[in-house]
């Protein structure tokens, strides 16, 4: 070591001439870090980009049963398979026929008035004109395995009961009908049987497609310009809200941060006559705001064979991190 080396260790209180010891475990640590740090690019490569706050979460929706009304939250865990707040889950219960074929307000559009609070441990369930439900949280293992059909796709259900069953039959009035639960241990629908073409792996419950639906504030309002009876939110079943964005700014998102969560774009969501079910009513009207859409929100040309003819309005994404995000967070659109 030279005497500007000395004179620097010296003033940094170092020895001037280290043991070799000394030396091997300093290379060793420096080894290590470097390794470590190159691990950690090619696993995090994302942290390599450039962080664009797009937005914040106005607002956190869980639909714990499909098609009936949605549980406003502040905050949730965001999992492979959906928002989860306490035993809440989205779309993990599912209304079926007694062949197990699902129901949802395309065909029972009332189902949109069933409304869900969470109270020590059991699920709330109400109606116009019934008595409350009371669901357990967590069914017996004993109850039965039901074979159910999700968009042609083969799924399972632990029953809820007879109870449950002859509540819904009572209040939609058309046939008889039972409820499930999905599980955790069950095995999900799979994305590549979804989708045409597959997308990177996951799995769903009960959702149509994916585990998260993204919509802005801004792409309502540009639509409830065009419409003479306003549309709401409810109309349309997101889980995250983004303020302070432009209208269909999310038709760009690809990548998001939010909280210390990481979702990635899977495909638009096409619209169907299930946004013209009244929320407040239960009432389905078939032309709007579904027509309206129509007239300016179909897909690109390119894009027709996924689409086919129906509008788009919110985008699907896959959970690539799970992780914590609360209503206030930013929403950070990660580019290159």
């Amino acid at each position: 070591m030279g005497p500007a080396g000395s004179s620097a260790l010296a003033r940094l209180g170092l020895p001037a001439q280290p043991r070799p010891g000394w030396l091997g475990l300093a290379a060793l640590g420096l080894a290590a870090v470097a390794l470590g740090a190159v691990a950690w690019l090619r696993a995090r490569p994302w942290r390599r980009r450039r962080l664009q706050q797009v937005g914040t979460v106005a607002q956190l929706w869980i639909y714990p049963v499909k098609s009936c009304k949605g549980v406003s939250v502040s905050a949730a865990e965001c999992t492979s398979m959906g928002l989860r707040s306490g035993h809440l889950r989205d779309r993990f219960w599912l209304v079926i026929k007694e062949d197990g074929h699902m129901v949802t307000a395309r065909q029972e559009p009332r189902l949109v008035l069933v409304s869900i609070t969470y109270e020590n441990n059991r699920l709330i369930l109400e109606a116009p004109g019934m008595d409350q439900l009371a669901l357990p949280s967590k069914l017996p293992s004993s109850n039965a395995l039901q074979d159910c059909r999700v968009f042609g796709l083969d799924i399972k259900g632990r029953d809820c009961g007879d109870e449950a069953a002859q509540w819904f039959t009572n209040f939609l009035k058309t046939e008889p009908f039972r409820l499930v639960q999905f599980e955790t241990n069950m095995k999900g629908r799979q994305s590549e049987k979804i989708l045409s073409p597959s997308v990177q792996n996951y799995e769903v419950a009960y959702p149509d497609c994916s585990p998260i639906l993204v919509l802005s504030e801004a792409s309502l309002a540009d639509l409830n310009t065009r419409l003479e009876k306003k549309a709401k939110m409810e109309h349309f079943r997101p889980n995250i809200i983004v303020t302070g964005c432009g209208p269909f700014d999310e038709d760009t998102w690809d990548e998001l941060l939010i909280g210390n969560v990481e979702l990635k774009k899977v495909m638009a969501c096409s619209r169907c006559i299930l946004t013209t079910v009244d929320p407040d009513t239960g009432v389905r009207d078939r032309k709007e705001p579904l027509e309206t859409l129509k007239s300016y929100r179909l897909c690109d040309p390119s894009e027709r064979h996924i689409y086919k003819s129906s509008p788009l309005f919110g985008i699907y994404y896959l959970v690539e991190k799970c992780g914590s995000l609360r209503v206030g967070d930013p929403v950070y659109r990660m580019v290159q």
